[in-house]
């Protein structure tokens, strides 16, 4: 399954909004440097979802990520 992900990096507070089943919006405390946002999007939906097999498909250095899941 792929996930579209808005994703704001250096956030005050971390937040989750689900604005449909394959689209999230997040907030990260960490910053965009050294991977830190990426590593911790991925926890993220690696919790939602219950599974470990989550990947980046696309977006690494953007805002506006696709991301696979698989159970």
């Amino acid at each position: 399954m792929y996930i579209k992900i808005k994703v704001k990096a250096g956030a005050r507070e971390e937040k989750v909004v689900k604005k449909s089943d394959d689209h999230y919006d997040i907030s990260v405390r960490e910053k965009a440097e050294a991977n830190a946002a990426n590593r911790r999007i991925l926890e993220i939906i690696s919790d939602i979802y219950k599974t470990k097999k989550v990947r980046i498909i696309s977006g690494h250095h953007e805002p506006g990520k696709i991301i696979s899941v698989e159970n």
